[in-house]
């Protein structure tokens, strides 16, 4: 049966608008996959800690000359890496925060972008080392900057994810979310409109 990891990087958990459509999304999609394995990540109730100069010389150490210390570090980094690695489909609830993504979502990203287990630098440059899978994310604006040059997310998210293998990656938007209450009524009915014709 296919798996399924959801990312919710709302800094309100539930509540926040992209985890809403986020699981929407995952509920929808749960329909026509009975038995289909999820595993939720919210980084409101569990953070993922900022990536410091230790977790970096971490992932740097050979494995046989490790301190206890490095060793956690790269123990949380591989616990990360191993629910994306055995996740078929990846969706993530990303709110725009400060017209960019929240920070524990970098934090995540500076986990499991390893080298030598996510890409490997070849004579051809970086190569992605996870395949076959397909993301989808679920992207909640104040404003309407898809599009335009305020839209920092779109091109980072997909890059990120190209970068480590993943190429298969949808969007979702619902923007205008703080632009009257007729404003926010269209956007969320359209997103849900998009999330169950993609979870079918």
């Amino acid at each position: 049966m296919p798996k399924l990891l959801q990312l919710k990087t709302s800094l309100f958990a539930n509540h926040g608008q992209s985890s809403q459509l986020s699981d929407a999304f995952v509920a929808a999609w749960q329909v026509s996959r009975p038995g289909a394995q999820v595993t939720v990540r919210d980084f409101a109730v569990d953070p993922v800690p900022h990536l410091d100069g230790a977790g970096f010389q971490a992932f740097l150490s050979q494995p046989g000359a490790r301190s206890a210390e490095q060793q956690a570090k790269i123990d949380y980094s591989d616990a990360l890496i191993a629910e994306l690695q055995a996740a078929d489909v990846l969706v993530i609830g990303l709110p725009l925060y400060n017209l960019g993504v929240p920070s524990m979502l970098k934090s995540w990203i500076d986990h499991v972008a390893r080298a030598g287990v996510t890409f490997r630098y070849t004579e051809n440059g970086p190569q992605g080392l996870l395949f076959g899978k397909q993301a989808y994310v679920f992207a909640t604006r104040g404003g309407r900057y898809a599009g335009t040059a305020f839209d920092t997310q779109t091109d980072f998210v997909r890059n990120v994810l190209g970068f480590i293998g993943i190429r298969d990656v949808e969007f979702v938007y619902a923007e205008g979310l703080n632009m009257g209450e007729e404003s926010k009524a269209t956007a969320l009915q359209a997103a849900h409109a998009e999330l169950a014709r993609i979870a079918a």
